[in-house]
């Protein structure tokens, strides 16, 4: 299976909110506060799973495992739309995403 990028994701992000922009609140600033307090709610259903049925049966059991890896989706779908809301590229995303991992490896 090919990587599954930033870029890709954005795409798919900016296809949903074009189906949805009757529906849905616009793509701008204000709305990406939104997103990130939705995204913290998946992030919620996450920890959950893995609080309620253990680090290792969540990581190895099936159905976990599915449940766990669709939560993930819903957090990464909220983390696109936050970058599509404060009009963040894939680009300026890998600079600062670099810039940060370098600063890391030296920190200690």
């Amino acid at each position: 299976m090919e990587d599954f990028g930033i870029n890709e994701m954005l795409e798919m992000q900016k296809a949903l909110q074009e189906k949805y922009k009757d529906k849905w609140r616009p793509v701008c600033p204000e709305r990406g506060k939104d997103q990130l307090l939705w995204m913290i709610g998946e992030i919620g259903e996450v920890i959950d799973i893995i609080k309620k049925n253990g680090a290792e049966a969540a990581s190895q059991s099936a159905e976990l495992r599915m449940q766990l890896v669709e939560e993930l989706a819903d957090v990464l779908m909220y983390y696109n739309d936050v970058l599509l809301c404060y009009g963040i590229p894939a680009e300026e995303l890998k600079r600062s995403y670099i810039a940060k991992f370098e600063k890391n490896m030296a920190r200690w």
